[in-house]
């Protein structure tokens, strides 16, 4: 850092030319786009272990749930080791929200690594190693030390530009002036341009929580503060509270990493910085392979800091979704995973039946699993929905989204999906909104329903217009 020391305001204009300025304070909150599973909570049980009708954003699979929460306590007790979970059933039952449950019943600060099975299948990359990795990042290192920072909730982000000094034209940032404050007072510091790029990537604007290092000038976003919450935010932020103390201060800091992050920045090549290094590292492939060498390397120096209590090992979970993409090799290395005495928790989702296990031409097993790792799962079932739980579903995610739905929509939209499936069911609410504005309604009508029966297919209505030479039948569509 090439300066910590307070300062106040400089007289040149607060304009920077050569990197994007931060979001004004009134534009300060984040949007971030409403995802699939953003509902999801937990798994929505008593202290008991019973699953409540509709709770934490998962409505029916009682048996799915409580089942997964036996899979929670075991997995904090640290007996689910050489074990996998595996989901089976119908697509769109909740396969993949009984997972993130998973994880989130398990704490934020767990490592989650979802994946699907056809990813192992790269040029770059052997299919082993994809699996590997994925182990790798499921598998978290806490590390606690003390360092000097400053921290509190940013009150000003004011870059200062200058002329740059390489060239005749145009100005660079020369510092950057950041006010942070405490419950006990506020401090203003002038510091480096490089700082300021770190904060830029952090996404860091005025009303976040931060702390900087003081020796080395790291910046981290702890969160944002809580005099910004909102009842009504339906983004995933996480709120913290005005920092304490002073802004310098000595402060214990926990960092969370992976195993998989200490392997790529000890495989990754450190080149040098003439033009043929940069031009090298451009063209090179962004994957590289990381061998069994270095990973024993990095498990001894991670032992060390266990064994000082410098560092705890945080198990995380690897979430493989159609499982029954992956083949005999792989399966055969997934045994072996299982077994390794660092191994996170890992749940498998299919929706085959018996199916051919990939890579092999006579072996038929259930789920397309092969049976020596099937004998080392518990098997979760899931249960398609009623009617009544398809409509509860569809409230639920037109509240999450910001959509109201006039008089019969919610029936008639239930029954479509009882009758195709859920996920269409879910599909056509953006849709329907849109129509709706279009025809300058505040809410979705029945009329846009079915108009959106006009302009889409579901899936079994598209299946039942083909015919017997493989192309759509043109009888069938009149």
């Amino acid at each position: 850092m090439a300066s910590t020391s307070a300062a106040g305001p400089s007289s040149s204009a607060p304009v920077a030319h050569n990197a994007p300025l931060p979001p004004p304070s009134s534009s300060a909150a984040r949007s971030a786009r409403i995802a699939t599973h953003s509902h999801i909570k937990g798994l929505g049980l008593t202290p008991e272990g019973f699953a409540t009708a509709d709770a934490a954003g998962f409505i029916g699979q009682t048996n799915a749930r409580e089942a997964c929460g036996v899979v929670v306590d075991l997995i904090k007790s640290r007996k689910f080791s050489g074990r996998a979970l595996l989901l089976v059933g119908a697509p769109g039952t909740g396969k993949t929200a009984l997972a993130l449950a998973i994880s989130q019943e398990l704490g934020s600060k767990v490592p989650f690594c979802p994946m699907v099975g056809s990813e192992v299948y790269s040029t770059e990359v052997k299919k082993t190693e994809v699996l590997a990795e994925a182990f790798r990042r499921a598998i978290g290192l806490r590390i606690k030390e003390t360092k000097e920072v400053y921290e509190g909730e940013v009150t000003e982000l004011t870059p200062a530009e200058a002329e740059n000094p390489l060239s005749g034209y145009g100005k660079t940032v020369s510092h950057v002036i950041v006010g942070l404050k405490t419950v006990k007072g506020t401090k203003q510091l002038r510091l480096d341009p490089s700082i300021y790029e770190a904060i830029l990537k952090e996404k860091i604007v005025v009303g976040d929580v931060i702390y900087i290092e003081a020796n080395t000038g790291a910046v981290k976003r702890v969160g944002r503060s809580d005099a910004y919450a909102s009842a009504y935010d339906l983004e995933s932020e996480t709120y913290v509270p005005l920092p304490k103390g002073d802004v310098h201060k000595r402060k214990e800091l926990v960092q969370d990493v992976t195993l998989g992050d200490l392997d790529a920045a000890n495989a990754r090549p450190q080149g040098g910085q003439d033009i043929m290094s940069v031009m090298g590292s451009l063209v090179k492939s962004g994957r590289t392979e990381v061998t069994d060498k270095l990973r024993r390397e990095v498990n001894k120096v991670v032992k060390g800091y266990v064994d000082q209590g410098v560092a705890e090992v945080v198990p995380g979970v690897v979430f493989i979704d159609e499982v029954h993409m992956l083949d005999i090799e792989c399966f055969t290395y997934l045994n072996a995973l299982l077994e390794s005495p660092m191994a996170p928790t890992v749940i498998f989702a299919t929706n085959r039946g018996n199916s051919l296990v990939r890579g092999t031409q006579d072996i038929v097993a259930p789920h397309g699993v092969p049976i020596d790792l099937l004998d080392r799962c518990l098997i979760v079932k899931t249960e398609t929905h009623t009617r009544d739980q398809i409509a509860k579903v569809l409230q639920l995610r037109a509240n999450v989204e910001g959509l109201k739905l006039g008089p019969g929509v919610l029936e008639k939209l239930s029954a479509e999906g009882e009758r195709s499936s859920l996920r269409y069911a879910l599909q056509l609410l953006t849709p329907g909104s849109i129509l709706a504005t279009l025809g300058g309604r505040t809410q979705i009508e029945e009329e846009d329903v079915a108009e959106m029966s006009e302009l889409f297919l579901d899936a079994k209505t598209s299946a039942g217009l083909i015919g017997e030479t493989g192309g759509y039948d043109a009888d069938k569509m009149i």
